[in-house]
């Protein structure tokens, strides 16, 4: 059944990049902070996404933490944005250098713990709720290097610590098969809808599907979301595209496939998402400054033009055609659909 509701769009100020990438350095200048915060409502956008560092450096003491975050939440505040998902960055750090949670050395497993404890305190602040794990660097670059049922048993601890630490968070799974690493453990939203089900606390634990993910793992992102959605357990969205099972492209949403990003929005129309349309898209590395927030907005606009294709869909035609096991007439109508000249 269609949803029909209003649909509320983020990004993270990631997103609003210099344009390095790993074979050149930055083709734009960096955006202060407090810049990009006031680009969100002006171009649509209701609210932000967030890691733990984007909000205050990393490490700090307790009370400069707390300071940091409160300055954050007034900005928001004043923009009339809200805080809808945050992250603890545990890719980045050099304790984190062979895996956060399932490190070899209990002294890093430590570090990650407590770092995303801190960010659970961030986010309280920030007034968000929703706390989600993307496993960068859980994994390995030669299987001999860990025992893979031990990193399995680690993953679920810290989210299980994380859970028992603060009774009122949602842990969100973001789930990607490889890059940083060689081979990642739960590459795909499955595997950690597996482990949700062995936490202390099944209901508080979900997944984050971002599209390029999906794609990378040579999966359908609308066939991940519906399965998501069919545990309930699908509460947020990163949409993005993808040319191929190449590195993580984050492409505008609906540049390389549209008939895929099609069948994605008519999943979330269909199963009743009610999270946030999250966007995880970069700016190509010729894109001028004037023109930094374009892939942004272009990403909104396309699920908007999909959205409103979504509900004019002759749902009857479709169910008669799946009657009939005519299929091949099911593709042309649906070619014909996008390309605006079915009948």
């Amino acid at each position: 059944m269609a949803n029909k509701h209003t649909y509320r769009f983020t990004f993270g100020p990631w997103n609003i990049s210099t344009g390095t990438d790993p074979f050149g350095p930055a083709v734009r200048k960096e955006v202060a902070f407090a810049t990009k915060i006031k680009e969100y409502k002006k171009n649509g956008f209701d609210g932000v996404q967030f890691h733990d560092d984007d909000v205050v450096e990393a490490d700090l003491d307790s009370i400069a933490t707390e300071r940091g975050a409160r300055k954050v939440r007034k900005m928001l505040d004043n923009e009339g944005l809200f805080c809808e998902i945050i992250a603890p960055r545990l890719w980045e750090h050099p304790k984190t250098i062979d895996g956060a949670f399932t490190s070899n050395n209990a002294s890093d497993r430590r570090y990650a713990l407590e770092r995303s404890k801190r960010c659970i305190d961030i986010g309280n602040i920030l007034g968000c709720k929703n706390v989600v794990l993307w496993l960068a660097r859980e994994g390995t670059y030669i299987r001999e290097a860990k025992d893979p049922m031990t990193a399995a048993g680690r993953i679920l601890d810290a989210v299980n610590a994380l859970l028992e630490y603060d009774k009122t968070i949602r842990i969100l799974g973001e789930m990607k098969p490889n890059e940083p690493m060689d081979q990642a453990y739960l590459p795909t939203p499955g595997h950690f809808l597996a482990l949700c089900y062995r936490t202390i606390d099944p209901e508080r634990c979900g997944v984050l599907i971002e599209s390029a993910h999906s794609i990378l793992a040579g999966l359908d992102p609308s066939d991940d979301m519906a399965y998501a959605l069919w545990h309930k357990k699908l509460w947020s969205v990163h949409l993005n595209d993808q040319n191929g099972l190449k590195y993580d492209q984050d492409k505008t949403f609906g540049s390389v496939d549209l008939r895929r990003a099609f069948n994605t929005v008519w999943v979330l129309e269909r199963g009743g998402y009610d999270g946030c349309i999250g966007l995880d898209v970069k700016a190509m590395r010729t894109t001028k400054p004037a023109n930094q927030v374009r892939h942004l907005v272009n990403s909104r606009k396309m699920f908007l033009h999909l959205l409103d294709l979504v509900r004019s869909l002759d749902e009857k035609k479709v169910e008669a055609f799946r009657a009939e096991r005519d299929y091949e007439g099911l593709e042309l109508y649906i070619l014909e659909f996008l390309m605006g000249k079915a009948k």
